[in-house]
């Protein structure tokens, strides 16, 4: 089959990048259809990748603002023609899924997310320090264009999402059913227990307001508890604010260091509310147990009393009364590590690459008794 990939944007690194990394290299001979794209910020080894643009490449300031050009996203993939593609797979969280396909194509979305500036706009500029300008063009932009996005939503052939809490949004906003693959995890090769356990709990994020880290910050000083908060962002003056003696910032961590950071503490903790969450899986890859937000993607990676324990409510007498309670000792860390291994990359690869394998055989044998 003639595949082809989809991808929103290609200015900045994070997790739906490194899904799109996975997906090249299963399909290494597929083009990656893009909005825009920004070889000085992308990892060198993307410009041995076939990439293509739209004209929103050309747009002033594009490359290091593309937030200012929401309104045009949907144009731009709306007039991206793959009809001679036998397969379309986007991997979506803003407007790509939007492209054009005609009915002898079949478009499989990876779905990260219903469009957060269209569905759930409050909760995106929450997190996020807009100015007012901004925040009143955003709010018309989401009006003007809950109609494209449903209807880009119906021309897709199969959803798959990342988490049952995407699983359900896409219900929700969509009104389609999906399957589930979870995102890939580099669990089995590069995390493994520590043979001895030192007496921290760990945060390893982008310091920013949504990842909600002064909860941990909050509730460790108040209980006297040793916490490692490792990462950077616009979040650390206001988080060290917050923090007692307890609480030690190591700013960025080069990824050689992570995985004995992992393996060494006495719990993860993952305060937010995410749609997946990556870091929670890695931490259980390493053996060790998770405290968590009973919310979002960590419903999909935690199992209480056997991988780690939930707090019920975003506050922080709630995550205390948890740290009150638990016990790292009553955790396996091999059972801990086991659950794990069902997000590692590979597990990734062999039902994505099936499940691409299966749609199109079914959607060419529709097609051809056609």
């Amino acid at each position: 089959m003639n595949l082809t990939l989809v991808h929103d944007w290609l200015n900045q690194i994070g997790g739906a990048e490194d899904v799109l990394e996975h997906l090249v290299g299963f399909y290494p001979e597929a083009p990656v259809f893009t909005s825009m794209y920004a070889p000085g910020l992308m990892p060198p080894e993307y410009r041995d990748w076939d990439i293509r643009s739209t004209w929103m490449d050309r747009l002033p300031g594009i490359h290091t603002h593309h937030q200012r050009y929401l309104p045009l996203y949907p144009l731009a993939f709306d007039r991206l023609d793959l009809s001679a593609y036998d397969v379309v797979l986007s991997n979506k969280s803003g407007f790509c899924h939007g492209v054009h396909t005609g009915p002898e194509t079949l478009h499989i979305c990876y779905c990260l997310t219903p469009t957060r500036y269209i569905w759930e706009l409050d909760g995106y500029l929450a997190r996020e320090n807009f100015g007012r300008v901004t925040r009143l063009a955003a709010q018309a932009v989401a009006r003007l264009y809950h109609r494209w996005d449903f209807a880009a939503a119906q021309k897709v052939d199969h959803f798959i999402a990342i988490s049952t809490e995407i699983r359900e949004r896409i219900r929700r906003y969509y009104h389609r059913e999906s399957s589930l693959i979870y995102p890939p995890v580099e669990a089995a090769e590069r995390f493994t227990p520590s043979p001895t356990v030192d007496d921290y709990f760990l945060i390893v994020s982008r310091l920013i307001p949504y990842k909600r880290i002064d909860l941990a910050v909050e509730a460790c000083t108040r209980l006297d508890l040793p916490l490692v908060v490792a990462g950077k962002g616009r979040d650390r003056e206001r988080l060290e604010a917050l923090a007692g003696p307890t609480v030690q910032f190591l700013g960025y961590v080069p990824d050689d260091d992570l995985p004995d950071l992992f393996a060494r503490c006495r719990a993860f903790i993952f305060p937010g509310l995410e749609d997946f969450g990556i870091a929670p899986v890695q931490a259980q890859a390493a053996g060790r147990p998770v405290i968590a937000y009973k919310g979002g993607g960590a419903l999909d990676t935690v199992i209480p009393g056997k991988t780690g324990a939930f707090f019920d409510q975003p506050t922080v007498d709630s995550l205390a009364a948890t740290l009150r309670a638990f016990d790292a000792s009553t955790y396996d860390p091999a059972a801990v590590r086991e659950h794990a291994m069902q997000f590692d990359s590979e597990v990734f690869k062999r039902q994505m690459m099936d499940t691409v394998e299966r749609e199109w055989a079914r959607f060419s044998t529709k097609r051809d008794r056609a």
